[in-house]
C-alpha cells in the first residue's frame, strides 16, 4: 500500500499546560463493598465513582454496542471534567483482526460521538496472537484516521509490535501505544508512539485481573507519571477489578500524585 499524504490523515491537535490533568480511574465504574465507605452513600455506582475519580475505561462497548441514551446518560451522569476512554469492539481488533471495513468503523464512532465532549482515547487492545504486519497495520491505520482524528492509544500483546519500526508507524499515525502490565517484554511496560498522551494499563501482576499492586510498585508508578505529566497527558487505568483491587490501587495512586503536586 502506499502511505496516506497529509492531506488523507486529519487529526485533532491538543496542546499541552501546566494545567493539564492525570488521569486516574478504573476499567468500569463498579465500586466494591469493601471500598464502599470512600464514596458518597446515594446515587448511581457511576455518580459515586465520578465524584472521586475523573476518568474511566468504558471496556463493555469491546462486547456489544450501546443505545444513543445509554451514551448520554453517562455522559450527563459525571462532572464536567471528566472524560471516559473507550475500547474499541472485539468485531474490528479480535474478529476481523484489523482487517475490517470502513463502515464498521464508521458505526463505532456514530455511537461514541454521543459522548461529546466526555470522550477521551479510543482504545485499540490487539489478540495476543496478532502479529505485527506493516501492510495490515499501515492500512487500517489509514481507515481509522479517514473516520476519526482524536486521541487512540494501542496495546498490542504480540512480541513483534516492539521495535522501531512499528514506533515510527505509531507517530505517524499520531497514535500512542500503551504501557501495559503485565507485559510480554520490557519494551511493553514502556510508553510508545507519539509522546503527547501516555496511558497505562494496569492488569494486575502476577495474577492477571487479580493480583493488586504494592505499595513500591505505585510508588514508583506515580514518580513516573509526575514526570510524564510535564509534556504529555497521562492516564492510568486499573484492570485488575475482578478482586477489587483496581479501586484501592487506584484511590492509592491518586493520593501518592497530590502529594507529588505539592512536594
Amino acid at each position: 500500500m502506499q502511505d496516506p499524504s497529509p492531506d488523507d490523515v486529519v487529526v485533532e491537535e491538543h496542546h499541552i499546560s501546566s494545567r493539564s490533568p492525570v488521569r486516574v480511574g478504573c476499567a468500569g465504574w463498579s465500586i466494591p463493598s469493601h471500598a464502599a465507605a470512600r464514596f458518597a452513600s446515594v446515587g448511581s455506582h457511576l455518580d459515586r465513582y465520578s465524584q472521586v475519580f475523573n476518568s474511566c475505561e468504558i471496556n463493555s462497548s469491546f462486547y456489544r454496542p450501546h443505545k444513543k441514551e445509554t451514551w448520554e446518560r453517562w455522559t450527563q451522569s459525571v462532572p464536567a471534567d471528566f472524560r471516559f476512554s473507550v475500547k474499541a469492539p472485539r468485531t474490528i481488533t479480535h474478529e476481523a483482526e484489523l482487517n475490517c471495513s470502513s463502515e464498521a468503523l464508521s458505526e463505532f464512532f456514530q455511537h461514541i460521538k454521543f459522548l461529546g465532549d466526555k470522550l477521551g482515547p479510543i482504545l485499540i487492545q490487539l489478540p495476543p496472537s496478532l502479529e505485527f504486519d506493516r501492510t495490515r497495520a499501515g492500512e487500517f491505520l489509514t481507515l481509522l484516521r479517514q473516520n476519526y482524528g482524536g486521541d487512540v492509544v494501542w496495546e498490542p500483546r504480540h512480541r513483534s509490535w516492539f521495535s522501531n519500526r512499528v514506533d515510527d508507524l505509531l507517530k505517524e499515525f499520531h497514535v500512542a501505544r500503551v504501557a501495559a502490565d503485565p507485559a510480554c517484554g520490557p519494551t511493553a511496560r514502556r510508553p510508545g508512539g507519539v509522546t503527547i498522551l501516555a496511558y497505562f494499563r494496569l492488569h494486575g501482576s502476577p495474577r492477571r485481573y487479580y493480583s493488586a499492586y504494592s505499595d513500591d510498585f505505585l510508588d514508583a508508578l506515580s514518580a513516573q507519571v509526575t514526570s510524564l505529566a510535564l509534556s504529555a497527558r497521562v492516564w492510568c487505568v486499573f484492570d485488575n477489578t475482578a478482586s477489587g483491587a483496581a479501586i484501592q490501587n487506584a484511590l492509592a495512586l491518586t493520593a501518592k500524585l497530590r502529594r507529588e503536586v505539592v512536594r
